[in-house]
C-alpha cells in the first residue's frame, strides 16, 4: 500500500518521526513503526530501526496482543446484529457447563463477568496452547474473582470463552470464522493467527544492560481470541477507519458507536485518569481529547490502536520489545500532533432541505424550572437540547416518526421527549422523561407539575 506522505505539511510529518524516534531511543526497542490515519485513509507511516539499512514497512507484521480483543467483539456485535444472541443473554444459555454461566454475553465483553485477569499457571502467553486444550483448562476449577456484573475486571479467560462461544455458533474455528467475516471484507490480507513474512521477531530487552534475548513465539490455542493476532500498520489503519465509519458488510457505524461507549463500571482510580471500557474498545481521557482504542502486549511485542474520533484521526504503533515503549502515550501523541497541526476541516454548512412546521415551533428558548435551555433542529434531522449557559444536562434527539424524540446519549439517552399541545394545537409544554420545559419559567399559561403560586413573581418586603 503506497503511503500519500505529502498529505500532510512538512513540519507535521517531521514531528511524527521525531517522536517515533524518540520513543525508539528512549524505549530501546529493536524496531519501532506507526502508522496515522485522517478522513479515513492512511496520510503517513514511519518506521526505526537499529539495524542499518533496512526499515519495517507498512507490510511487515508484528503481534498485537489484546488488540485481537477488539476483533473479536466485532464477531460477537454481528452474531447479536443477526439476531442470534442477545447481549444479554447469560453465558449458559448458548455455552453451557463453563462454571461462569451466570454472566452475560455483554459482561465478557465488558470485563464485568467476575472471571480472572489469566488462566491458571502455567504463564499462558510463554506456555505452548496446546496445555489448555479446552475452555475448562483456560477457566480453572474456580473462574470467578468477583460477584458477577459488579466490577470491571480485565479478564483474558473472558475473551477466550466469548471465542469459544463464535466458534459454537458458527460451527467453525474463530480464526476461520474471523477470516471470513471480517478480515477479508475489510482487506485486511495481512493480519492472521500465525506469522507470516515478511515478519518481525519479538526480544526481550535487558533491562540493565542494552542487549537482547529471543522471547518465545507460542501458538496461543483456546486463548487466541484473547491475543492471537499479528497485523501490519497498513491493515490496522484500515481497521482503524472501520472503526469510526463502519461498513455494512461487516458491523454498521451504529453498532461500533455502542463499542465505544463505556459499559463497565470503573474503578475509583479510573475515574481519576480517565480510563473506561466499552464493548472491546478502551476509552481514554488525554487533555480534552477522548480517544478510542485498544492495547496489546505479549512477550516481545508491544501495539497500540488509537482513535479520535471527534478529529477523525487515528494511530497505529507497533515494536518488538517486551516493555520499555509506552506505546499508548505515543499513539496519543501522533494522534495530538497531528490533530492540533492540521486541524479537522469541517465540512460547509447547509440548511435543511424542508422542515415541518410544527416541529421548526419547537426551536428556541425553553425552561425547565428556572434553568434554560435551547432547543436547535440541525441538518442531520436531529434535534439538540442543552443548557443556555454553564455546566448541565445536554442531549441529541432523533425523531420517531410520531411526533415524539428519544435521546441519543448522556441522562437523557433512551428518554423521549414529548410536545404536549393544547386544544388549540398549541405547544402547551415539552414532557421530557416526565420533566416538563416550558416558554417561560414556570410559565403559569402552562401544565406546571405542582401548579404556579397566582400571586406569581414578587420581590423581596
Amino acid at each position: 500500500m503506497t503511503t500519500p506522505q505529502d498529505e500532510l505539511l512538512p513540519g507535521t510529518r517531521r514531528a511524527l518521526s521525531h517522536r517515533i524516534a524518540v520513543a525508539q531511543a528512549e524505549g530501546r526497542t529493536p524496531s519501532l513503526v506507526a502508522a496515522v490515519v485522517r478522513d479515513g485513509r492512511t496520510v503517513w507511516h514511519g518506521a526505526r530501526t537499529s539495524v542499518d539499512g533496512h526499515a519495517p514497512d507498512d507490510t511487515t507484521q508484528y503481534r498485537i496482543g489484546s488488540i485481537t480483543k477488539t476483533f473479536t467483539a466485532v464477531l460477537v456485535l454481528r452474531l447479536r446484529d443477526e439476531g442470534v444472541i442477545d447481549l444479554g443473554d447469560p453465558l449458559e444459555k448458548h455455552l453451557p457447563g463453563t462454571g461462569a454461566g451466570e454472566a452475560t454475553i455483554a459482561d465478557l465483553l465488558a470485563h464485568t463477568g467476575g472471571l480472572a485477569a489469566e488462566s491458571p499457571a502455567p504463564w499462558w502467553e510463554r506456555t505452548p496452547g496446546t496445555l489448555r486444550p479446552e475452555v475448562a483448562d483456560v477457566l480453572g476449577e474456580e473462574p470467578l474473582r468477583h460477584p458477577v456484573g459488579r466490577r470491571f475486571h480485565y479478564s483474558n479467560p473472558g475473551y477466550t470463552v466469548l471465542g469459544a462461544l463464535v466458534e459454537k455458533l458458527r460451527g467453525a474455528p474463530w480464526e476461520d470464522v474471523l477470516r471470513r467475516e471480517v478480515l477479508e471484507p475489510l482487506g485486511l490480507d495481512r493480519t492472521s493467527g500465525r506469522p507470516t513474512a515478511p515478519h518481525a521477531g519479538g526480544w526481550a530487552v535487558h533491562p540493565w544492560a542494552d542487549v537482547l534475548l529471543p522471547e518465545p513465539t507460542e501458538d496461543l490455542g483456546r486463548m487466541a481470541p484473547a491475543g492471537q493476532l499479528w497485523s501490519t500498520t497498513g491493515d490496522l489503519a484500515r481497521f482503524a477507519a472501520f472503526l469510526v465509519r463502519g461498513d455494512e458488510r461487516v458491523l454498521s457505524a451504529e453498532s461500533l458507536r455502542e463499542m465505544r461507549t463505556p459499559a463497565a463500571p470503573p474503578e475509583a482510580s479510573d475515574v481519576v485518569t480517565g480510563y473506561a471500557y466499552g464493548l472491546g474498545l478502551e476509552l481514554r481521557r488525554s487533555g480534552e481529547r477522548l480517544l478510542v482504542g485498544h492495547s496489546g502486549s505479549l512477550p516481545g511485542f508491544l501495539a497500540s490502536l488509537t482513535l479520535a474520533v471527534d478529529d477523525d484521526v487515528a494511530a497505529v504503533v507497533l515494536t518488538n520489545c517486551t516493555s520499555g515503549v509506552p506505546v499508548v502515550a505515543v499513539g496519543a501523541d501522533l494522534v495530538r500532533i497531528v490533530a492540533e497541526a492540521e486541524p479537522r476541516i469541517p465540512e460547509p454548512w447547509r440548511p435543511l432541505r424542508d422542515i415541518d412546521p410544527s416541529v421548526l415551533e419547537l426551536a428556541g428558548q425553553w425552561y425547565w424550572g428556572t434553568h434554560g435551555f435551547g432547543l436547535r433542529l440541525t441538518a442531520d434531522g436531529l434535534v439538540s437540547l442543552e443548557p443556555l449557559s454553564g455546566p448541565g444536562r445536554r442531549s441529541r434527539f432523533r425523531p420517531n416518526g410520531d411526533g415524539t424524540w428519544t435521546g441519543l446519549e448522556g441522562y437523557y439517552a433512551g428518554e423521549v421527549l414529548r410536545p404536549v399541545r393544547r386544544t388549540d394545537g398549541s405547544v402547551d409544554h415539552l414532557d421530557l422523561g416526565s420533566f416538563v420545559f416550558t416558554r417561560q419559567p414556570y410559565d403559569d399559561n402552562a401544565a406546571v407539575p405542582g401548579g404556579v403560586d397566582p400571586e406569581g413573581w414578587r420581590g423581596i418586603k
